[in-house]
């Protein structure tokens, strides 16, 4: 049995499947593959804590670690007892890699990667909607972020490699795609022709009309093309949720972060959406106690969250990533990282309850996720309900009631 552990984004999610299908192939029998993820160091202490777990549990499977992680520092897992083989992100995605020839540690340049092969999986393993892969690795340098020196530079799939993929989907039931990579608003600058991001998703709507639902991952406030606007006033099937990486609410703290958008930008992006599309749900990920924040910078951000009306909100304590600028500038205390942190987890609790409240008494189409009695609306509200249904079905409900953190659907 090959078993894939998967840790981090949504990209790495979708590369899983890529990485199991190829195991298979090559005939892996008895084998745990950890996906591993670097955004911080929680995440590697997660992995490596996994794989000596997977080594107790399965101690005559082959271990293969790979992923954003792997490929920054190889040599750290290849030093684990417990590691056979290490693949770097490129070498994850090839189906050669997985033979036995070959040395233990497989990690190339990452930068030295121009282009980003179509890889052809059916679905997610345990996931109801499917991820799309779009683009690869980050143009940008953002002082906090380790995540180019894992992806390397923006790598774009071509429009008719990316329509392909999601026919095949559709084909086999799946009623949701999200399009996904690390920075998919960059994505296109790379093609012939630079099709952005809006033209790319217009496409796809338009040459697959069975897919009733297509969402996308993280935005970048500064990089939302014209295209993209117009097509999310004017298309129901692109989700009435955006998320956005907004990361601070302070000018002074984005500037240190090289981020390249404002305060103001970021209040005008959401104001945007909300003219486009009422009653859109906004997500954001946040940073707290980035150094140098002071606690009036940190009011801002928490101020933030409300006057963009944040529904959904993500939010990482700064951690320190070997390497980056960040990781050099004057740091907070771990316990003033932890309190921000924990306030503005407090704060987003606070504004997704608010906002379930809202959207009692509507109707909602609901995609079956889990055992099929839970799934998410289009908004990405999640909604249980009382009798299982199919996994990926969608149905239609009354959002009868809200608790904290979900909302009751009852047949509509």
């Amino acid at each position: 049995m090959v078993e894939v552990l998967t840790f981090g984004c949504r990209l790495n999610a979708f590369e899983s499947e890529v990485i199991r299908g190829h195991a298979e192939a090559a005939g892996l029998a008895d084998a745990v593959i950890v996906n591993t993820c670097a955004v911080t160091a929680e995440a590697e202490r997660q992995a490596r804590q996994a794989i000596r777990r997977a080594r107790r549990e399965r101690p005559g499977a082959q271990l293969i670690v790979t992923g954003c992680a792997a490929q920054i520092a190889p040599e750290r897992y290849a030093a684990m007892p417990e590691v056979d083989l290490v693949l770097g992100n490129a070498e994850k995605l090839r189906a050669e890699s997985y033979g036995t020839a070959g040395t233990r540690v497989r990690a190339g340049d990452i930068f030295a990667v121009r282009e980003t092969a179509a890889h052809l999986v059916d679905g997610l393993e345990g996931h109801a909607r499917a991820f799309l892969q779009v683009q690869q690795g980050c143009d940008h340098r953002c002082t906090f972020c380790v995540i180019p020196l894992g992806r390397g530079n923006n790598r774009s799939l071509p429009v008719g490699e990316v329509v392909a993929q999601a026919r095949h989907l559709v084909e086999r039931g799946v009623n949701e795609i999200v399009l996904t990579g690390v920075d998919i608003t960059g994505y296109g600058g790379d093609l012939p022709g630079a099709p952005t991001l809006g033209q790319l998703a217009r496409r796809l709507l338009r040459l697959v009309p069975q897919l009733p639902r297509l969402r996308l991952s993280s935005l970048d406030p500064a990089e939302i093309d014209g295209e993209l606007w117009r097509l999310f006033a004017e298309e129901p099937r692109l989700m009435p949720h955006l998320h956005l990486s907004l990361q601070s609410g302070d000018d002074l703290v984005l500037k240190r972060m090289k981020r390249r958008h404002s305060r103001a930008q970021a209040l005008a992006a959401c104001e945007r959406a909300r003219d486009l599309r009422p009653g859109v749900a906004l997500g954001a990920d946040l940073i707290a106690g980035f150094p140098t924040e002071s606690e009036a910078m940190a009011e801002r951000s928490r101020a933030l969250v409300e006057e963009c009306a944040i529904d959904y909100l993500h939010v990482f304590p700064f951690s320190a990533r070997p390497g980056t600028p960040a990781a050099r500038m004057p740091q907070l205390p771990g316990p003033v990282v932890r309190e921000r942190a924990a306030r503005l987890r407090a704060l987003g609790d606070a504004a997704l309850a608010r906002a379930l409240r809202a959207r009692v008494g509507s109707n909602a189409t609901v995609l079956a996720e889990g055992g099929g009695d839970f799934g998410h609306s289009e908004h990405f509200a999640p909604v249980r309900f009382a009798t299982a249904v199919e996994r990926g079905s969608l149905l239609r409900l009354h959002l009868a009631a809200a608790s904290a953190h979900e909302l009751t659907g009852v047949p509509a």
